[in-house]
């Protein structure tokens, strides 16, 4: 999958269309039941989910302008913001899930083509380049579409979608000491991806959806096979 802001929008657009039909579904008791994160109800995620379209829409903003715009006002008023949204009724919560999304297309649509290569901060006080922006957003719908637990699963992700986040997470664990060294192994295939010394590790065989949703914690790895037999590795806590 391209990371090319301008080419992914279709697949954000389809997306976001399948995790708005998801959010029509649900009623005041579904949303104050649990999702799959730890203390968060499904409440939780589609706030969370709204409000990251709208610090992503400042960080387009900030691309666009030049101007140093946060992604949100302090991790604290984040925290806050998600707290307080999570116990509205459905109207609100799905007005307010859509009326964002709506505007981060409206951002990226007023992007001329410089912006793209300016490079933002995140919440985190990581830098970003811009230009990742609308894949960072298709990844958290994608992922916290499957956290509502609504029966949207690892599995019904698009096939370019799992393998493009499956190289961004190893890449990620490539830098991180906590990491247990591993050799991934797609079914079929003679095509591995390494994390850490490759001597000695174990080898995690299974298709790309099954081992990225195991390594982010949105699968237990049931049907993924370890060479020499024995448990799988345990991969440090994802973002």
């Amino acid at each position: 999958m391209t990371t090319d802001p301008l080419l992914l929008t279709g697949e954000l657009d389809d997306a976001t269309a399948r995790l708005l039909r998801a959010a029509e579904t649900l009623d005041a008791a579904d949303l104050a039941a649990p999702s799959l994160l730890p203390g968060w109800t499904r409440g939780h995620v589609l706030t969370h989910l709204a409000r990251n379209a709208d610090g992503f829409v400042n960080l387009l903003t900030s691309a666009r302008t030049g101007e140093r715009i946060p992604q949100y006002a302090s991790p604290a008023a984040r925290d806050a913001d998600i707290a307080t949204g999570a116990t509205r009724p459905p109207a609100g919560q799905l007005d307010d899930l859509r009326r964002s999304a709506e505007s981060f297309a409206e951002a990226v649509a007023a992007m001329p083509v410089e912006a793209w290569g300016a490079v933002v901060e995140t919440w985190r006080g990581q830098p970003w380049p811009a230009a990742m922006l609308v894949w960072g957003r298709l990844r958290e719908v994608e992922v916290h579409h499957v956290d509502l637990a609504t029966g949207y699963r690892p599995a019904d992700w698009p096939q370019a979608f799992a393998q493009h986040l499956l190289h961004e997470v190893v890449s990620g664990l490539a830098g991180r000491a906590d990491t247990p060294p591993m050799v991934l192994r797609f079914d079929g295939t003679r095509h591995e991806l390494v994390v850490g010394e490759p001597e000695g590790a174990p080898v995690v065989t299974g298709s790309p959806t099954e081992l990225v949703a195991w390594l982010i914690g949105r699968g237990r790895g049931e049907t993924l096979t370890v060479t020499p037999d024995g448990p799988l590795p345990t991969p440090p806590e994802w973002i």
